[in-house]
């Protein structure tokens, strides 16, 4: 039996930490909380992540929730798979920076986009991305004639915010720039993450349906 459990919907974050524990490469449980049930708002689960949100974690008795952070332990978890720069490195500054500039201010930019929320200019100092075109324009130049975020390898800070200009671009959350879309096509086409997507669409495809409205 697996020491990692994964609890998750396929409609969900969760499927970003399906990319990261397919390249970890290790045996885990997966769970599925779907959403007709309410499984995710259960006793049980709320145990687990008084949140009630996917996705989690669970390793060796250690509870993990937001997305960032699964993929920050993980990744140190695991060192053999080679995710992250190693403890001391002076590459874990802009590993960590990047990582978290997924879980900061794009997250943070992409749910005001998506609700309508506009930041008046003079406001703009109180939020952490400042403006939509600062955040693409900052992630833009980082991105610019480099294949990777921390060094010369792939790092968990990278299938972030692959992830994050993926989904972002396909659903117009994102602009959609040739930087982008060039390191976006590359990340998400490795080996771990088409595994990850088939895995996650399977499951998609057989959870139930809603009624059609009458």
């Amino acid at each position: 039996m697996s020491d990692i459990v994964f609890y998750t919907n396929p409609m969900s974050r969760g499927r970003i930490i399906r990319w990261m524990l397919e390249e970890v490469g290790q045996p885990y449980e997966t769970k599925i909380l779907d959403w007709a049930s309410g499984a995710a708002k259960s006793p049980e689960y709320l145990a687990i992540n008084p949140m009630g949100k996917v996705p989690t974690i669970v390793h060796d008795g250690v509870v993990v929730t937001e997305c960032a952070a699964i993929c920050a332990y993980l990744a140190d978890a695991f060192p053999q798979a080679g995710l992250a720069p190693p403890s001391g490195s002076k590459l874990r500054g802009p590993y960590y920076r990047w990582l978290f500039f997924g879980a900061g201010p794009i997250e943070q930019a992409v749910a005001f986009g998506t609700l309508n929320v506009d930041v008046p200019e003079d406001k703009r100092i109180s939020v952490g991305f400042g403006s939509m075109e600062a955040l693409l324009n900052t992630l833009e130049g980082a991105l610019k004639g480099r294949e990777f975020l921390a060094g010369d390898g792939f790092t968990a800070a990278d299938l972030y915010i692959a992830s994050h200009l993926s989904w972002g671009m396909n659903f117009g959350t994102i602009e959609k720039r040739p930087v982008f879309e060039a390191y976006a096509e590359r990340h998400v086409n490795r080996p771990a993450a088409l595994r990850a997507d088939e895995i996650d669409n399977a499951l998609m495809a057989a959870q139930p349906q809603p009624e059609p409205a009458q």
